[in-house]
């Protein structure tokens, strides 16, 4: 274990990590000394052959840096499947649009549970920039689901026109953010310098984007932020969001993140921001640490995501938790018991507890829900709707 009470990576590792923050210096260097967060985030996540999506390290799983609900436990993607058939039947076909498509693994759990109820999409379309994980989908549905692997796609840029479902699940949180702190009088960004060979948080000046973010944020709490309150702020959220929201025709967009309304995610008491970092299923707060072998991730501000997707035409559908979508999704009558193996019966249990309760998934993650020309609802999103709440 190191000083941070990490594992130590492998020397090849280290060496990796070295090369990447060598490239991120010389950035820094070529800017004047300084960086804004946001550029630092984008090259530590996806600079090509070394950022962390883009490297050939293994990220979900066991033997990765954490676990998503669809490695979690094939529930996780039979509820999905069970959301987009609604959908389907409603619009009378479609495809699927899955966002990022990680692992693999809810695309395969979604058309395996979509198969045996006869409701398979026309196609199934996976988005990825990252060429390793592309890599790594092809093989798994190859591998493990060979008679539907004919029926899936993987796209460079959003599709025109798309009538069916978009699903994204976990890729919110992953754009790069922008970090600031309220001075007196005027915001601040927290760039990245360096000092001594180490990457370093410097003070940058405001641009009006930040001072509109800022009395964006005062005029939703009601009051202002103190002087040294510290947080981050997505500028590529809106972008996005809005591209998604351009890209559906018809269907429904199924978001899948955690986070919180923008009156709770800025909270006066939440003062310190909210940017996380993962290595080995261990959580910590050091974006600096082994650049390209950690993941980097702050809380989804779901009030600005609801704002991106109705102000580009969609309809908001619902806002509620994991563990009420799920339970609305009928997630309790898929795990049934299995009489003859007891301990797959306690495995399933156990998954649907991580999945579902308020300790665990089931509070922290959020799902939200959006529509064109679909006038259906799906049954995840009654049990409890939080959109008063945006």
């Amino acid at each position: 274990m190191d000083a941070a009470g990490l594992p130590e990576p492998s020397a090849e590792a280290r060496e990796h990590s070295r090369r990447l923050q060598s490239r991120i210096s010389d950035a820094i260097a070529a800017a004047g000394g300084a960086i804004r967060f946001a550029e630092f985030m984008e090259m530590a996540l996806y600079s090509p052959g070394m950022g962390y999506y883009s490297a050939g390290s293994r990220k979900f799983g066991s033997g990765g840096d954490f676990t998503t609900a669809p490695e979690l436990s094939p529930l996780f993607s039979a509820c999905v499947a069970s959301a987009a058939s609604e959908v389907l039947a409603g619009i009378t076909g479609g495809e699927i649009l899955e966002i990022g498509g990680g692992s693999g693994a809810l695309a395969l759990e979604v058309l395996r549970a979509l198969d045996s109820r006869g409701e398979l999409p026309r196609r199934y379309r996976i988005l990825e920039i990252s060429a390793d994980l592309k890599d790594r989908q092809q093989r798994l549905l190859a591998e493990s689901l060979p008679s539907l692997v004919d029926r899936v796609r993987w796209v460079d840029e959003l599709p025109a026109d798309m009538e069916g479902v978009i699903i994204a699940n976990e890729v919110l949180d992953a754009i790069p953010c922008e970090r600031f702190r309220i001075g007196s009088p005027d915001p601040e960004y927290l760039g990245v310098g360096t000092a001594d060979g180490a990457f370093r948080v410097v003070s940058l000046p405001a641009d009006d984007a930040l001072r509109q973010q800022v009395r964006l944020l005062n005029d939703s709490l009601g009051e202002p932020l103190a002087p040294g309150y510290a947080s981050e702020w997505c500028p590529g959220l809106k972008p996005l969001v809005s591209s998604l929201a351009g890209s559906l025709k018809r269907g429904v967009l199924l978001l899948f993140d955690y986070g919180l309304p923008r009156r709770q995610l800025y909270h006066p008491e939440r003062s310190e921001g909210t940017l996380m970092c993962h290595y080995r299923h261990r959580a910590h707060g050091d974006p600096f640490l082994y650049p390209g072998l950690q993941d980097i991730t702050a809380w989804v501000d779901f009030t600005a995501v609801a704002e991106a997707a109705v102000g580009a035409g969609l309809v908001l559908d619902g806002f509620t938790t994991q563990a009420h979508f799920l339970l609305g999704s009928g997630i309790t009558e898929m795990a049934v018991p299995d009489p003859t193996d007891l301990r797959k019966s306690m495995d399933t249990a156990a998954q649907v507890r991580a999945l579902t309760l308020p300790g665990e998934m089931g509070e922290r993650f959020k799902v939200m829900a959006f529509s064109r020309g679909w006038s259906g609802m799906l049954p995840g999103l009654t049990r409890k709707d939080l959109s008063g709440s945006l």
